[in-house]
């Protein structure tokens, strides 16, 4: 800063009394006071450049109008969750093709009710009546075989058990030989000799009768062990016959229990391959609830639980019967029936909406369910200020959630406003101004 002084002219007219002279000398401040002003003008600039660059790049503002602000509360929190459920027969047994072959005949319409055996439609398969023509009279063969082995093993033990007769008699008779010798020997009307050679015969047929015998003992074990897989190896082709028999009879597509035939549409001259699908029986008056859960929902959905659905204007008791926890496209499935009679007017396909319960209602902190908690994990929410101009990013902590509400755990207080709907655009910022009415 510098300080002027002016210099007035003498005055030629001296007559007047107002002529004078003033003498004005420029002053200027000292250099160090000049660096010392400068220096501090810079510094608060700066300080300021970087508060507005700093507030720029942590806040943002934003349309009040386009956000959705609830204000947290306290009160009962009510733990269920929405379903959308598939009505689906409780029973469902599918129908393939046990054999492949060309469809002579279609002998039912889809739809209609079915018995257990009943028969839906005919197979031809001529490579399939000439192979079990050929099993047949192989196997015929081969049984034919084991009973011509099983009338010679017959054979043989009786024509043992024979000469053990035959040599028992023989012993019987050279026993009395002897005896009549040897009484006749005593009275000396036989020979000695010929008491000896009555002898020897007695103890010959002795012997060779113990060696029939422990023979006929031998081969009557091994006899009854190779009768024993005879008959075994002829129950099992008797079996294999019947199997063959029984793939013909596969040819007949029957109705493996009673119910609805559905999905069964069979034209003649059509060719199936073995083990191709042709529609399923369901079971008819009892069905069951398929439900897909969000993942969220893993850990907290039991086998057991309650559940309810609104149909007609009742209300009609469920029960989580099934699990199956593999997650597909961020859900999973349940089985829920009915805990007594069901609709009447249910019809395979139809989608209801039940409520499954989690837990018993509660006093909680509370804080309406909105899109932000897809966009913070629950992890943090911004926070109206109470003049509602502005809305800092805060941490928070949440709980069990519903479709209308969520359990506050921690970071939040009742009255507090927080802005619930999606945090798309600023989900990265930690301050938000609020253009706008947010009342």
């Amino acid at each position: 800063m510098s300080v002027v002084t002016l210099k007035t002219p003498e005055a030629t007219a001296t007559a007047s009394g107002a002529g004078m002279d003033r003498a004005v000398t420029t002053k200027r401040l000292p250099l160090r006071t000049r660096i010392v002003i400068g220096a501090t003008a810079a510094t608060v600039f700066a300080i300021g450049a970087v508060w507005l660059v700093a507030n720029s790049a942590g806040s943002q503002t934003v349309e009040a109008a386009n956000l959705s602000i609830a204000t947290v509360r306290r009160g009962t929190f009510d733990d269920f969750v929405p379903l959308r459920a598939r009505v689906t027969p409780s029973v469902t047994v599918f129908l393939d093709a046990v054999e492949g072959g060309r469809i002579e005949r279609v002998l039912v319409e889809d739809g209609v009710q079915v018995t257990p055996g009943q028969p839906l439609a005919v197979l031809s398969n001529a490579t399939l009546q000439l192979d079990v023509i050929a099993r047949e009279a192989d196997v015929s063969q081969q049984l034919n075989n084991l009973r011509s082995q099983e009338l010679a093993l017959q054979r043989s033990r009786l024509d043992n058990r024979r000469s053990l007769g035959e040599v028992d008699w023989q012993m019987r008779k050279a026993e009395r030989q002897l005896d009549r010798d040897s009484r006749l020997a005593a009275g000396g009307w036989v020979s000695g000799r010929a008491l000896k050679d009555s002898q020897a015969e007695a103890d010959y047929l002795a012997e060779r009768r113990k060696i029939t015998a422990e023979t006929l003992v031998t081969e009557e074990r091994l006899q009854a062990s190779q009768l024993a897989q005879l008959r075994a190896a002829a129950t099992g082709l008797t079996a294999n016959l019947r199997l063959a028999r029984a793939s013909l009879d596969a040819l007949t597509i029957r109705a493996p229990v009673a119910g609805q035939l559905s999905g069964f549409a069979p034209q003649v001259g059509q060719s199936l391959n073995r083990g191709e699908r042709l529609g399923q029986v369901d079971s008819t008056g009892r069905n069951k609830l398929v439900a897909d859960i969000d993942e969220f929902y893993l850990g907290r959905v039991r086998t057991g639980q309650r559940a309810a659905v609104e149909w007609d204007g009742k209300r009609w008791p469920l029960t989580v019967a099934k699990i199956y926890p593999q997650v597909k496209g961020g859900t999973f499935t349940a089985d829920l029936t009915f805990d007594g009679p069901e609709p009447a007017t249910l019809q395979r396909g139809q989608s209801l909406a039940p409520k499954l319960t989690l837990g018993d209602p509660v006093p909680a902190t509370l804080v309406a369910n909105g899109a932000f908690y897809q966009d913070s994990a629950g992890a943090y929410a911004f926070v109206l200020a109470r003049d509602g101009t502005t809305a800092e990013k805060r941490p928070i902590r949440l709980g069990r959630r519903n479709p209308d509400s969520i359990e506050v755990i921690g970071g939040l207080v009742p009255g507090d406003r927080v802005i619930t709907s999606a945090y798309t655009g600023f989900a990265d910022k930690t301050r938000l101004k609020l253009s706008g009415d947010t009342k």
